[in-house]
């Protein structure tokens, strides 16, 4: 294996480690927004607003290179904002993010379509793999109520993956542009909602650290990340996030996973290893042999 070569394995694996750390961040959104007495649009500007000056310093000398793209990607990613908080609070935290993880299915259908990113057999298994972890990982908590909720989830779910192929697009561009647009959008859509009523000094806390931390810090890292993975790889990856939502909620409020969490959370975590993690950390000299036979 030559340099070249390496070098993009070694790359490959520091998007991988960084796609790692954005799903622990974006973990913590369910429970900590669920808290919030407020508007959940308003919840959503508030948060998109810290979220966007984070984002604004962290790339102030990045360039942004305005297309259809990168608007594309920022509408969406305002759209799944929006769409998310607000089926949060209208179904529960657990349908909302297994609705919303739905997007693989949708990122390999769009990637496949704009970015000639075709998803192979052990692609499409992962996917299968962790749906159906995530079916058995929420099967003692998802509810029959809260329909619009979860139609709002569903289409949180469409919009992640038109932003995730839409960043990918941008991987040799400013990405981050899509994140910042997005945010500034969904500050503005939510602003007319935040005049009714306030969520008092400890909701507003709770929304300076959801957006400085959980949402702008997280996007920051997801920028870069995605210049350096597939789209579909991006996609299949945060989905660790739906995993570390409840054992959040074990460890602040000790509600205790039931056994089928267990099972699927298990599925999950072992198909994102086996698929990714395991042969981006593969020797480079076992690598080449195994793609020489």
């Amino acid at each position: 294996m030559n340099y070249l070569s390496t070098n993009t394995m070694s790359s490959r694996l520091q998007g991988i480690i960084l796609l790692v750390v954005t799903a622990i961040l974006l973990s913590t959104s369910g429970f900590v927004i669920k808290s919030i007495e407020w508007n959940p649009m308003a919840i959503a500007g508030a948060r998109s607003a810290f979220a966007a000056v984070v984002i604004a310093i962290a790339f102030r000398h990045t360039k942004l290179r305005w297309n259809w793209v990168l608007v594309s990607g920022g509408l969406a990613y305002a759209i799944m904002l929006m769409t998310f908080v607000t089926a949060i609070k209208m179904t529960t935290v657990a349908n909302a993010i297994l609705l919303q993880y739905t997007s693989p299915v949708f990122v390999a259908i769009l990637a496949a379509i704009f970015l000639n990113e075709r998803p192979n057999r052990y692609d499409w298994l992962t996917i299968v793999l962790t749906v159906s972890g995530m079916v058995l990982f929420f099967q003692d908590k998802m509810s029959e109520g809260g329909f619009m909720g979860n139609i709002l989830a569903i289409g949180s779910g469409v919009a992640m993956a038109v932003m995730t192929v839409c960043m990918r697009q941008q991987k040799d561009g400013s990405p981050s542009g899509a994140i910042l647009l997005g945010n500034v959008l969904t500050f503005i859509c939510g602003l007319p909602f935040m005049f009714d009523d306030s969520p008092g000094m400890e909701g507003w806390m709770a929304l300076l650290a959801l957006g400085c931390i959980q949402l702008g810090l997280a996007y920051v890292l997801y920028s870069i990340a995605i210049k350096l993975v597939s789209a579909l790889e991006a996609s299949i990856i945060t989905m660790i996030e739906p995993i570390l939502n409840p054992l959040w909620v074990f460890f602040i409020l000790g509600e205790t996973p039931g056994f089928w969490a267990l099972i699927g959370g298990g599925v999950i975590l072992t198909a994102i290893a086996v698929r990714y993690v395991v042969p981006a950390l593969k020797p480079p000299n076992a690598m080449s042999q195994g793609h020489s036979k």
